[in-house]
C-alpha cells in the first residue's frame, strides 16, 4: 500500500470512529457511553481507537485545536490598518452570517451544548480550550509586536476579546437551551455584539493595526506599537 494511501485510510477511519462515537454521545449522553462501546460500534479495537484519540474527550472534541489557533488565525491575516479587535470583530460576524460553527453559535448547536454542561470532563476541557485559546492569542501578539517580555498589554487585550466572545456566544447559548432558533436569535445577537466589540473598542482601540512599512523606511515599530513591515 502506498504512503498517500495508507494516510487516506487512516483519515477516514479516524473519521469513522469519530462520526460513531459522536452519534452514541447523542443519542445516550457523554458519560454514558464507553470508549469499548465505541470500538465495538466502529467494529475496531480499544487500541485503535485510542491510537487516534488519546482520551474519550477527543473523540467528541475532535476540532479542538482548530478551535484554539482560531483566533491566532484570524490574527495573522489581518489586513492592512486592521487592529486584532477589528479582525476578530470581522471574523465573529462574518461566522454569525454564515451560520459557522467557529465560534460556538450555529444550527444544532443545543444538543452539543447540552451535553457539555451535563459533563463535568467535557466542561472542564472546554474551559481549558478557551485559556488556551487566549494564552495563543496573547503570544502571537506579543511576538507579532516585538513586545517587551514584562509587557502585559497582549495577554490583557487577548484575555478581554475572549471573555467578550464568551459573554456574547455564552448570552446565544442560554437562548438556544430556552429553545430559541438560531434563526431568531441571530439579528438580536449581532446587535448585541457590535454593541460589546465597541465598547471593548474604546479601551482597545487599534492596537495592533498592521501598519505597511513606507518607501525607504528602514523598518521600525509604529504608533500602535507593532513593526512596521518590510
Amino acid at each position: 500500500m502506498s504512503e498517500g494511501l495508507r494516510e487516506r485510510k487512516k483519515r477516514e477511519t479516524r473519521l469513522r470512529i469519530s462520526d460513531i462515537a459522536t452519534g452514541l454521545f447523542l443519542a445516550k449522553g457523554f458519560d454514558n457511553v464507553t470508549v469499548a462501546e465505541v470500538a465495538r460500534a466502529a467494529d475496531v479495537s480499544v487500541n485503535t481507537v485510542f491510537n487516534y484519540f488519546a482520551t474519550k474527550e477527543d473523540l467528541l472534541l475532535d476540532r479542538t485545536s482548530e478551535v484554539e489557533e482560531l483566533l491566532v488565525r484570524v490574527f495573522r491575516e489581518r489586513g492592512p490598518g486592521e487592529s486584532v479587535l477589528e479582525a476578530v470583530r470581522r471574523d465573529f460576524l462574518q461566522a454569525l452570517g454564515s451560520g459557522h460553527y467557529r465560534y460556538g453559535f450555529h444550527e444544532g448547536g443545543d444538543v452539543f451544548i447540552r451535553m457539555i454542561e451535563t459533563s463535568p470532563s467535557l466542561s472542564a476541557r472546554i474551559r481549558e480550550m478557551n485559556e488556551t485559546r487566549e494564552r495563543m492569542l496573547a503570544e502571537a501578539i506579543a511576538e507579532d509586536l516585538g513586545a517587551d517580555p514584562d509587557d502585559l498589554t497582549p495577554a490583557v487585550v487577548a484575555a478581554q476579546i475572549g471573555a467578550t466572545l464568551r459573554t456574547v456566544v455564552g448570552h446565544a447559548v442560554r437562548r438556544m437551551l430556552a429553545g430559541e432558533t438560531v434563526e431568531a436569535i441571530t439579528p438580536d445577537l449581532r446587535r448585541r455584539a457590535e454593541q460589546a466589540f465597541a465598547l471593548l473598542e474604546r479601551g482597545i482601540g487599534d492596537y495592533g493595526a498592521r501598519r505597511e512599512r513606507r518607501h525607504g523606511s528602514q523598518g521600525g515599530r509604529g504608533v500602535t506599537g507593532e513593526r512596521e513591515s518590510g
